[in-house]
């Protein structure tokens, strides 16, 4: 199959497929003849697997070992648990983070009169610099 059928079959657009590739997350197709790529139905489990991994939100290196857990056979369920484990940490985290950027967005937002006076309270915050409260 070619990287056309293969990306509309998996899909993973070509362009991320030659990705993958380049960036040693699934190995480089066979290549015949005429130089094009020629993949397998492995391929597209593989390919689909990554994609909704990264659907997920898992990083590529994140996905580079749960392929390698995924193809090696010996592996424990613990092993990605705990890697399923910290990447939910760190979605957690996140959430908690963009929790408190909207707050603050809300708060600015409330502030600002949102009319034809040049004075913005969203503005004047911006230029105070970073909130210390929030680095300690």
């Amino acid at each position: 199959m070619n990287i056309s059928t293969v990306s509309s079959r998996s899909g993973v657009p070509a362009k991320t497929i030659r990705y993958y590739e380049s960036v040693g997350l699934i190995p480089p197709a066979r290549r015949s003849g005429n130089g094009y790529r020629q993949y397998t139905e492995m391929d597209i489990q593989t390919l689909s697997f990554v994609q909704r991994a990264r659907s997920l939100g898992f990083s590529v290196d994140d996905v580079a070992s749960l392929l390698d857990l995924w193809q090696n056979k010996k592996r424990t369920s613990a092993e990605v648990q705990t890697l399923a484990s910290q990447h939910l940490d760190r979605t957690q985290n996140k959430i908690r983070e963009l929790q408190t950027i909207c707050q603050v967005l809300e708060d600015l937002i409330e502030r600002c009169h949102g009319d034809s006076r040049p004075d913005c309270p969203i503005l004047d915050e911006f230029s105070k610099g970073p909130d210390l409260k929030q680095t300690q």
